[in-house]
């Protein structure tokens, strides 16, 4: 009896909860979050020169004169310096996209602190405080959170803090006030301290510097917590993507989404009425002989291509690769109804594919693929065996007959071999399925070496 099997351990993940620690070491994993951090830029930049340009319109709105042009310069050096964040943007942190963004909090403080050296309007220093500038951080704060990288979120916060602070102290230290409207504002309102503060151009309003500041910090941090766990479910969420790709190599895309809505699907042991194909190419040894071993690994690879293809076309589970040749199953892990009608229809695919092949190599001056396929359709036992490391098991007769169905392709000169098993259980699948069976010829009572009884058999 015939026993193959299928390693759980590649496949078993997707069905357990996994915890959210993949590492950047995961290819598949950074790969996804890349392209992810990419999109991210490339919206955050476009929602800068947006944001930018808005802020250009409104600029001119609140100032109508042509000294607002040394503004729209700034706004020019901000976008500039988003499209170089988004060329040296990548995944975890870069010391040059962080520089670019030390640099972007920098301008936009100078800028909002130093007076606008082609206007005309004298006023004391303290006043550049008095145009709530400082909201604007918020804009450069919540592009950031696009780039999914909490600490990239958390350094604007305590940059932008750290630079607006040292930056009204220093104004405050060097700043000249204008003398007596100070006290002419305090003698004006005497008895309203905090409406003299609020109304004193020489003020710089501490309190509401420290207001600023503690504010944005907090907004910072919350923002900076929720982006982690953003980041997290993104590589969570990646990881699963690489673990259902990979499942995608052994079973058809509509097997793997069946799978992955069950938690445990493959630790029931239970028995089946399922299909297995074999194939493999006849006379590979002696083709290999002699041969560049690059130029026999590139053939097999051609083959294994075009033959896993046309079994995951056809509904079917690639079990293994055996050398020159695999198995399929066409019912695990879960039966479809349409199992041998399934295998039949890829048995004859794979002969026309390799046809078609044939011809590319005949053009090319290469030696043609012979192939031999044997189809059987029986009860086997699925489940899981081992003890310390898991294995899907597929064991019984029908594996057995299948593989012997295969090998005597070669006594018979067939293409395709299938029991008489697979064409009854076709018929009563589909009603076309004699169609399927055109060009097959009955070979009644055919000894199969290795199975104890005659069998009627069907020769392509």
């Amino acid at each position: 009896m015939t026993e193959t099997t299928v390693s759980q351990s590649r496949l078993s993940r997707l069905f357990v909860t996994q915890p959210d620690n993949f590492g950047l070491d995961n290819k598949y994993t950074e790969a996804a979050l890349e392209r992810n951090k990419r999109e991210g830029l490339e919206l955050a930049v476009r929602a800068r020169w947006i944001a930018m340009a808005l802020t250009g319109v409104l600029l001119i709105y609140l100032n109508p004169q042509w000294d607002v042009l040394w503004y729209h310069f700034i706004l020019l050096l901000i976008c500039a310096n988003g499209w170089l964040i988004r060329r040296a943007g990548r995944v975890g942190q870069s010391r040059t996209e962080l520089l670019l963004i030390f640099v972007d909090l920098l301008i936009m403080t100078l800028g909002m602190i130093v007076p606008n050296p082609f206007s005309d309007d004298v006023r004391p220093l303290a006043m550049q405080y008095r145009f709530d500038n400082f909201q604007y951080f918020f804009i450069i704060l919540a592009a950031g959170t696009l780039a999914y990288s909490w600490r990239t979120v958390i350094a604007i916060g305590s940059w932008t803090a750290a630079m607006w602070t040292a930056g009204w102290i220093v104004a405050w230290w060097v700043a000249t006030p204008i003398p007596g409207i100070s006290e002419d504002v305090a003698e004006a309102l005497r008895g309203y301290p905090a409406v003299a503060e609020m109304l004193d151009p020489n003020s710089f309003m501490v309190s509401q510097r420290i207001q600023q500041v503690i504010v944005f910090v907090m907004v910072a941090v919350t923002l900076g917590v929720s982006m982690r766990r953003l980041n997290r479910l993104l590589m969570s969420n990646a990881g699963l993507e690489r673990e259902r790709a990979n499942l995608s190599r052994y079973f058809s895309p509509n097997v793997v989404e069946e799978l992955s809505q069950n938690d445990e699907p493959l630790k029931q042991i239970r028995k089946e009425d399922i299909a297995v194909l074999f194939i493999d190419i006849v006379g590979f040894t002696k083709f290999a002989g002699g041969r560049d071993p690059y130029e026999v690994i590139e053939v097999l690879r051609g083959f294994h291509a075009r033959m896993e293809t046309e079994v995951f076309r056809h509904h079917g589970t690639l079990d293994k690769y055996l050398g020159d040749g695999l198995m399929a199953t066409f019912g695990t892990p879960i039966p479809s109804g349409l199992d041998a009608s399934n295998a039949l229809a890829c048995a004859r695919a794979m002969v026309e594919m390799i046809e078609r092949w044939n011809r590319d190599r005949k053009r090319l001056g290469e030696p043609e693929i012979q192939i031999g396929i044997g189809v059987h359709h029986g009860s086997v036992v699925l489940g899981d065996i081992g003890a310390n490391r898991l294995e899907f098991a597929v064991i019984g007769d029908a594996v057995n007959v299948a593989a012997k169905l295969e090998a005597l392709t070669r006594d018979l000169h067939a293409r395709i071999i299938v029991s008489d098993a697979v064409r009854v259980q076709a018929l009563k699948e589909i009603p076309n399925a004699q169609d399927m069976m055109a060009g097959f010829r009955l070979r009644p009572d055919q000894v199969v070496r290795g199975v104890a009884a005659p069998m009627d058999v069907w020769v392509l």
